[in-house]
């Protein structure tokens, strides 16, 4: 049975992130190609669909659908797999929406935009000062574009590439998210949040101050309707469970 592309990403990741020692290079090349095939109908949505809300709607056959991409008012995330090496999910943002500037501390992330136009603003530590209740420091800005699909996937590393990043949808728009390894309160990997001030003398840099999650950023959250993933959580043990079967 022909694997889906989705099946495809996820067995690349578990085999490259669960292994001894940081992917090199090629591997992380490897999984960008493979990021790159993949389109909004693979996980689920119907990147034209338009209506009242980005529920599902049934099919004639009465199956389940997809989730209609012009249909999301709010910023939405689909989460289709979290493990302790890597995450896989789908950001959905309407027209005009921010995701405001925020760090991935210690991650490699991936990400194709899947439909719709973005302007994405990213930066990299220059000198950060982590010794007071906030950080604070010196970051260069590596992005600063408009986006619009279809466009190459992205590559961040915990100090090079864009690690601390913001958007802001210009149309409705999707952004597929690989993350390795997930967020993590508990070991020491939160997400935070950064205001940026600019400096007149210094074309491409800014001071970066950590502030409070935006009292405005609300996350809701919507099924994975794409093809199931098929999950190996022990070899060993020939335990294979199915995440997210639709």
């Amino acid at each position: 049975m022909e694997r889906s592309k989705i099946q495809e990403l996820y067995d690349a990741c578990h085999a490259l992130f669960s292994q001894e020692g940081l992917p090199t290079f090629q591997q992380i090349h490897y999984l960008k190609n493979l990021l790159d095939k993949i389109e909004a109908i693979d996980v689920g949505i119907d990147e034209f669909g338009s209506c009242d809300s980005p529920t599902s709607y049934s099919n004639v056959d009465g199956s389940r659908g997809l989730l209609c991409g012009q249909g999301f008012s709010e910023i939405t995330y689909i989460h289709i797999h979290e493990c302790d090496y890597f995450s896989i999910g789908v950001f959905c943002l309407p027209a005009g929406k921010v995701f405001p500037l925020h760090d991935h501390p210690g991650m490699t992330v991936l990400s194709k935009l899947l439909y719709g136009s973005v302007y994405v603003k990213a930066y990299d530590w220059i000198t950060l000062d982590c010794t007071g209740c906030q950080t604070i420091g010196l970051a260069g800005r590596v992005v600063d574009e408009v986006m619009k699909a279809p466009h190459e996937p992205s590559i961040l590393f915990p100090r090079s590439g864009g690690n601390i990043h913001s958007f802001t949808a210009l149309t409705p728009c999707a952004i597929l998210d690989v993350l390795s390894p997930p967020y993590s309160e508990e070991f020491g990997r939160p997400s935070t949040y950064y205001s940026d001030i600019t400096i007149p003398s210094l074309t491409g840099y800014a001071m970066l101050e950590e502030k409070p999650v935006p009292n405005d950023l609300v996350v809701h959250g919507a099924p994975y309707l794409g093809p199931s993933i098929v999950t190996v959580y022990d070899y060993s043990l020939g335990q294979i469970s199915f995440d997210n079967h639709v």
